[in-house]
């Protein structure tokens, strides 16, 4: 079975749902990029940067896992940042010791997820969220942020504002902060289980048709997006990829 694959400099990691208690223990960046995320690799540099200076990357987007499959033969496995949030949700209702940080982009949204965590056991006392402001991608700076993660010294830190950012930021508090944990930047997917997002479940996630659910229920927003995901099928096609299968 292929452990990873390295493409463009960033190394893929070839997990199933079912190593979830093996990975959520490690310690680094972990990042899910989107298909409209990875075509634009070749012109937002930051992004791209951080997708190579993650711990792990998984193969979040259907649309990357199929054009593996049928451009390059290299048949790899699904794991969507949905169900994987899926599992962590499991995951710490048996572990409401642990410390969660979440950045969240509005009060309204840290509020719904301080609701779902709360109802998963998480304890009042573990439960931190900070109100993300606006960043610019090209520059992000945030002291007041810093300080507070280094001062709880979380155990996750779930980053739940917009892909393309949030994995900037990523990696911007792993390179300063002086502590190991988690970062965890997953397109907001904790969103799925507020009712604030799409209504995917396990049926469509399993498909590859989330992405149509989000253009259903937001169209102005994902039609544009996902139209521009063409790009990546010439990215893929003029690349080639390193396989691992240790």
């Amino acid at each position: 079975m292929i452990k990873r694959i390295k493409f463009k400099g960033i190394i893929f990691r070839n997990f199933e749902i079912k190593d979830f208690k093996k990975i959520i223990e490690k310690k680094g960046l972990f990042l899910f990029p989107s298909g409209p995320g990875l075509a634009s690799i070749e012109t937002e540099k930051k992004y791209f940067e951080a997708l190579k200076a993650a711990n792990y990357t998984f193969f979040d987007s259907g649309y990357f896992v199929i054009l593996l499959r049928y451009l390059k033969k290299i048949k790899v496995n699904k794991l969507s940042g949905y169900i994987f949030i899926k599992s962590f949700l499991k995951y710490i209702e048996k572990n409401n010791n642990k410390k969660l940080f979440l950045i969240d982009p509005s009060i309204k949204l840290s509020l719904s997820n301080r609701k779902l965590l709360k109802k998963k056991g998480v304890l009042k006392k573990n439960l931190h969220n900070y109100i993300a402001p606006k960043y610019n991608p090209k520059l992000i700076l945030d002291k007041k942020l810093l300080n507070t993660i280094k001062k709880i010294r979380p155990n996750y830190i779930l980053i739940n504002i917009g892909g393309g950012t949030q994995e900037i930021l990523g990696l911007y508090i792993k390179k300063n902060i002086n502590f190991k944990c988690t970062i965890l930047c997953n397109g907001a997917a904790i969103s799925f289980f507020t009712g604030d997002q799409a209504p995917i479940n396990n049926f469509y996630d399993k498909i590859y048709l989330g992405w149509l659910i989000r253009i259903i229920f937001n169209p102005i927003i994902f039609i544009p997006r996902y139209l521009r995901t063409i790009k990546l099928i010439n990215i893929v096609l003029k690349n080639d990829i390193k396989i691992f299968y240790k």
